[in-house]
């Protein structure tokens, strides 16, 4: 007598089935340098189990990647985070982390694709390797808003000496966040989202 194997059911959890009442999908990015926490952000927030391509650090990035201040860190995303988040019934952003390592940036172009905009993650301990990075979105045109991510031991400046810090024009939204926070981390999304609805409505006003 055969017999027969059944095959595996494929295909997302009932949870993470997009909604019916869904009509407008927007998606956004997360960037910023080595270990500020973009991971952690797409983590809290998504409403899907997220998507990550963390990978365990190996000899291999020894005097590659620049660990200062990130010591502990043991893996690091070579790909991309994705997650989901409706902010409400209608609307749901899809969320791409971008790896932080620069020998990775290449991979940037390819998740810029379609978005509308970006957060942009601050380690204040290494705020330095945020100035490429803003850089390389000004260089694409890409809308953005800065979330200072809280770090216990990292130190605090006045919002107005880290805009002068990272040269950034007066409209360009800065919030802080604790990326391990769901709710801090969605409103650093809901900035960007209202950063954005400003932009386009200046844009279609007359001249």
């Amino acid at each position: 007598m055969d017999c027969k194997i059944s095959e595996p059911v494929v295909g997302p959890r009932s949870e993470d089935t997009l909604p019916a009442s869904v009509s407008t999908a927007v998606k956004v990015v997360i960037v910023g340098g080595f270990g500020v926490g973009k991971t952690t952000l797409v983590g809290s927030v998504s409403e899907i189990r997220p998507l990550t391509t963390e990978e365990t650090m190996t000899q291999a990035g020894v005097g590659v990647d620049d660990i200062v201040g990130v010591e502990r860190k043991t893996e690091t995303t070579v790909a991309m985070d994705f997650g989901r988040i409706s902010l409400s019934s209608e609307l749901v952003l899809y969320l791409f982390g971008t790896p932080g390592q620069q020998r990775f940036w290449f991979l940037w172009n390819g998740l810029f694709e379609g978005a509308l905009g970006a957060v942009v993650l601050i380690d204040t301990r290494r705020l330095d390797d945020s100035f490429d990075v803003i850089g390389r979105l000004e260089e694409r045109g890409l809308p953005f808003v800065v979330a200072i991510n809280a770090f216990p031991d990292a130190p605090a400046y006045p919002m107005s000496d880290l805009r002068a810090a990272m040269d950034l024009p007066d409209d360009v939204p800065m919030v802080d966040c604790d990326a391990r926070d769901r709710a801090s981390s969605r409103d650093a999304l809901l900035t960007l989202m209202r950063y954005l609805y400003a932009l386009t409505t200046t844009a279609s006003e007359p001249r």
